[in-house]
């Protein structure tokens, strides 16, 4: 069934790569080339799928086993490059041959090539399809590699006993026996559990899916120290449940709260090696289980605890593996999910947990290092890989390089890592409620993005920086309207006359002062003549409805409204004393100016009232420097810069045009 599926799936996508399985690995030392073709050709005759093609026979594959023969080891001697050049064409060459692809048809579908790059130093690479080997394939490979080149270097035979069973005589098997009742039953379990769970799990990626599905893959890697690696065995330990299970809850955790769901499918690898027979054996044997996890609340209605989440995932996994014998393409042809090309069918989450080992390849007179092609192959949209290595937990996280960039998937891993952490010190934890940021990004929201503190004239006013302007630069033009200049000098002049009549009439540090004006100078007049006295402008729109400015004046506590002749009749009836920007101008120099501190009011805006009544804000002198300061600094502002002003006062944004 599965090398079916495959088959159709390189029918659709001729010449595709993605379902190669490669491996490289760097040998260095003595290396018996020969001894070494006789073991690769002696691991071929043994396993007959490493001799199998797939010819169409009206328009389905037929299985075609070719004779035993010598192994082909395609030999490229690199050696009369330079250092850095040879490296860099090895590394070409090792991608090169894993993205290459296979001909299901002709063959043959196992590829293996040896790189020399000194006589000390070799690549050996191998390549084979999906269609005919799966990862505990590489494992058998790598054992029987490792058995026969030792006896061969040693001139002895073949220690390895001949397989009782080939692949193709599971294949018949699995056929014969995969029908009537037992294949009935299989499938009504997997409807039933699959019945009304979503499709899609739609995580938050960094670009949009393209409309067809793509493969570019890349890993981050992961590691679980092994304090949260040995937590995790005990957890799982007392609740009867495998480490799988538990790292499948937390994994599926973390999905339903980045993608928002409370029922999520997860797809999981199982060897579908259930008999000794089968256990030495190179061949497509892999199924994939589709796990339901659900995380929505029980009977009481609350959020389940991450134990809950357990036992729910430990339930669902041994039903599975107790129905893990239909292949995962004959359950997507039963279920018949609506088609797609941008997606996976049924999940696009895939979580593995390998805690047998894969086997190490060990060559006499020989130290080997796996080498990465380069050439990584993502068949979901995310893939968590872990493997027991010891005390500690490795692995990596595969992601799709169309969605996801690499700093979002390491994110992802430290938030899995905090959140295991947390599940396992706390289990009785709801599950809403474990940390979801890791401590790195804890540190960088609370700490990192807060450390904002640049310089700034901390101990100066709004209207003392452009009185200090003023000072140096007298004749320099403070603003221009209608093609009239104003110069600082006469506009610092200009507001002085303006604040000592408002100090009269009682204004002072924090006293709310009503500015109604039209846009001209005189508005800035109007807006420096009121800090300098020290009050706090509180702008009235002339182009606002009356009943908004009515409700500012009945609410802002005015002490003076300064104004111009022409809007009189544009104000709503008050009491307020008013001071009018068009009428007297002379000043008594004699007023003194109060002294204006940083802390005190320099404006107060009300908000649109789009959420209810209008909420006047209070904006300091300090808190207008700093952002002015940060702003020009930012925007990189210079003395000859010119700044269109065209915001309402009434808005907080036209303080960057003073």
């Amino acid at each position: 069934f599965a090398q079916q599926r495959l088959w159709f799936l390189d029918r659709l996508e001729p010449g595709s790569p993605f379902y190669n399985i490669t491996r490289a690995l760097r040998l260095h030392g003595h290396l018996d080339v020969r001894s070494l073709g006789r073991a690769l050709g002696e691991i071929v005759r043994r396993h007959e799928a490493l001799r199998t093609t797939f010819p169409s026979s009206g328009g389905f594959p037929a299985q075609v086993i070719a004779a035993a023969g010598d192994a082909s080891l395609s030999l490229v001697d690199l050696g009369g490059l330079g250092t850095a050049g040879r490296e860099a064409v090895a590394l070409d060459l090792a991608t090169l041959w894993a993205r290459s692809p296979f001909d299901l048809a002709r063959g043959p579908l196992l590829r293996l090539g040896l790189l020399r790059l000194g006589e000390q130093e070799h690549l050996l690479l191998a390549a084979v399809h999906h269609s005919v080997a799966d990862g505990w394939s590489m494992g058998v490979l790598v054992r029987e590699i490792g058995a026969l080149y030792a006896a061969f270097v040693q001139g002895e035979p073949s220690p390895l006993p001949e397989l009782p069973v080939q692949y193709a005589d599971f294949a018949a098997w699995q056929r014969s026996w995969l029908q009537g009742e037992v294949l009935e039953e299989q499938i009504a379990f997997w409807r039933g559990r699959l019945a009304g769970a979503p499709r899609v799990l739609e995580l938050p990626a960094d670009r949009p899916r393209p409309p067809v599905q793509t493969f570019r893959g890349a890993v981050q890697p992961l590691v679980l120290p092994p304090a949260l690696a040995q937590a995790a065995r005990g957890l799982g330990r007392r609740e009867s449940a495998t480490l799988f299970m538990t790292l499948l809850a937390a994994w599926a955790v973390l999905l339903g709260r980045h993608a928002g769901q409370e029922d999520l499918l997860v797809g999981t690898p199982i060897a579908g090696r259930n008999r000794r027979e089968i256990e030495d054996l190179v061949g497509f044997f892999v199924n994939t289980l589709v796990l339901r996890i659900e995380l929505s609340a029980g009977d009481s209605g609350t959020a389940p605890a991450f134990l809950e989440v357990l036992g729910r995932v430990r339930a669902g996994a041994l039903t599975a593996f107790a129905h893990q014998d239909l292949p995962f393409e004959r359950l997507v042809e039963e279920l018949a999910p609506e088609r797609d090309l941008s997606r996976s069918p049924l999940f696009q989450v895939l979580f593995s947990l390998q805690n047998a080992p894969a086997g190490e390849l060990r060559l006499p007179g020989l130290t080997l290092a796996p080498v990465e092609t380069g050439a990584a192959v993502a068949k979901f949209d995310l893939s968590l890989y872990l493997v027991e290595t010891g005390a500690e937990i490795t692995g990596g996280l595969e992601h799709n390089r169309d969605l996801f960039d690499a700093g979002t998937v390491e994110r992802l891993g430290a938030r899995f890592a905090a959140l295991l952490a947390a599940a396992v010190a706390d289990p009785g934890c709801p599950v809403g409620d474990l940390p979801l940021l890791s401590p790195a990004e804890v540190e960088q929201l609370v700490t990192g993005w807060n450390d904002t503190a640049e310089p700034f004239p901390a101990d100066l006013c709004v209207h003392e920086r452009i009185a200090a302007q003023a000072a140096r630069t007298p004749e320099a033009v403070a603003l221009s309207f209608g093609g009239e200049p104003l110069f600082y000098q006469e506009l610092v002049e200009r507001a002085g006359r303006l604040a000592r009549r408002l100090v009269r009439l009682g204004v002072g540090p924090d006293v709310p002062v009503g500015l109604c004006a039209d846009r001209s100078p005189a508005l800035l007049v109007g807006v420096l003549g009121i800090l300098q006295a020290g009050g706090a402008y509180v702008p009235l729109d002339p182009t606002h409805p009356r009943e908004r400015l009515g409700a500012i004046l009945a609410d802002s506590g005015l002490r003076v409204l300064v104004t111009e002749n022409a809007l009189l009749g544009t104000l709503p009836h008050h009491g307020v004393p008013l001071v009018l920007l068009d009428g007297e101008t002379a000043g008594d120099g004699r007023v003194p100016l109060p002294r204006v501190h940083p802390e005190n009011l320099a404006y107060v805006l009300f908000t649109s009232g789009s959420t209810g009544r209008s909420k006047g804000v209070a904006v300091s002198h300090r808190g207008v420097m700093n952002f002015l300061t940060t702003l020009a600094a930012r925007a990189g502002f210079s003395a000859g810069d010119v700044v269109v002003a065209l915001t309402t006062l009434s808005f907080d944004i036209a303080v960057t045009e003073l």
